[in-house]
């Protein structure tokens, strides 16, 4: 039995026939199916090939990049915290220009469906790296505005922790480029949906719900910190924190309901995409998952078509906030 049809077979045993279609669309941006990577957790071109064709997901979402090369926190990065993972990277990259160079063409002889994603520290640093992706190769689809990573300066300059700062880091990016944008979002903050209108108005197509928490791990019988950044500590991701994401997209969908969202945080299971889904995303993206298995976001994939088959959902597009009423 081929792997499609044991996905299918697992969910009902007459469902393989049905066939559902997982096509969605974020914003201008249309998708073959509802499945990405998620920006951070499988490099910056096309390393994941090695497990699964990556023509075979929505997109890819490749890590975090700013105009100049980064080398990012000093190790260790990586933490395991129960249910959890604490890490703290600190956006290390190759800059966008030898990304454009080095690690888009193995993306482009995949046949990947590329989201790039950008980050700053200030709005002219965004606007620089943006205007280094001006006219770029049509296999990058969009682009991901990072405005939330926490384990950068211990989280001291998260743009999307005000709604100002938020708006002119957009509108820069969206002034810059011929691409849809999309703003990543954190529910690390007290009213997410005033950060999502802000990002709209300042003309993001789409927003990306959650970025990792910011969290910290102290060893206590060194009494030390456990990761290289400090007191900075680092951001939290994983199941512990699907729960947080479920929320942040509903609450935002439910507000802007007119405001496309992609749902991130936590997804390991057919059931737990379709929790977001039903929340009120567009899409979802894979991330943790892929450390402990390479090949999640496909197997997210596979199941989801099986999910559908065996509930009768004939296009995933039926489940887009269906939790709303």
């Amino acid at each position: 039995m081929t792997s499609r049809r044991r996905m299918l077979s697992r969910y009902g045993r007459d469902s393989a026939h049905i066939a559902p279609t997982l096509a969605t669309g974020v914003g201008s941006v249309e998708l073959a199916n509802v499945v990405m990577t998620a920006s951070g957790t499988s490099g910056h071109g096309a390393e994941l090939d090695a497990y699964f064709p990556l023509a075979r997901l929505g997109a890819v979402v490749v890590k975090s990049l700013a105009a100049e090369p980064w080398d990012g926190n000093p190790a260790p990065r990586l933490h395991e915290a129960g249910d959890a993972m604490l890490n703290s990277v600190g956006l290390q990259g190759p800059g966008v220009a030898a990304w454009l160079r080095d690690d888009l063409p193995p993306l482009q002889r995949a046949h990947a469906r590329v989201v790039v994603s950008i980050w700053g520290r200030t709005v002219e640093d965004y606007e620089k790296a943006a205007l280094a992706l001006s006219g770029c190769p049509d296999d990058v689809i969009a682009v991901e505005v990072n405005l939330s990573c926490p384990n950068l300066d211990g989280g001291a300059h998260l743009f999307a922790h005000d709604a100002d700062a938020t708006r002119a880091a957009i509108a820069a990016v969206t002034g810059a480029l011929d691409r849809p944008v999309w703003a990543k979002l954190t529910a690390h903050v007290t009213d997410i949906v005033a950060i999502a209108a802000a990002a709209r108005d300042g003309g993001a197509d789409a927003v990306t719900v959650t970025n990792t928490m910011l969290a910290m791990s102290i060893d206590p019988d060194t009494r030390a910190y456990r990761l290289g950044s400090g007191a900075g500590g680092g951001g939290l991701s994983g199941p512990a924190i699907h729960p947080v994401a479920v929320r942040a997209v509903h609450d935002v969908h439910r507000a802007l309901p007119d405001l496309p969202i992609v749902g991130v945080g936590g997804v390991r299971t057919a059931e737990d995409a379709v929790e977001l889904l039903l929340a009120g995303a567009s899409a979802v993206q894979v991330g943790t998952a892929t450390f402990a298995d390479p090949r999640a976001p496909l197997r997210v994939l596979e199941e989801l078509e099986g999910w559908c088959a065996g509930h009768g959902v004939r296009a995933v597009t039926e489940l887009i906030g269906g939790a709303h009423g």
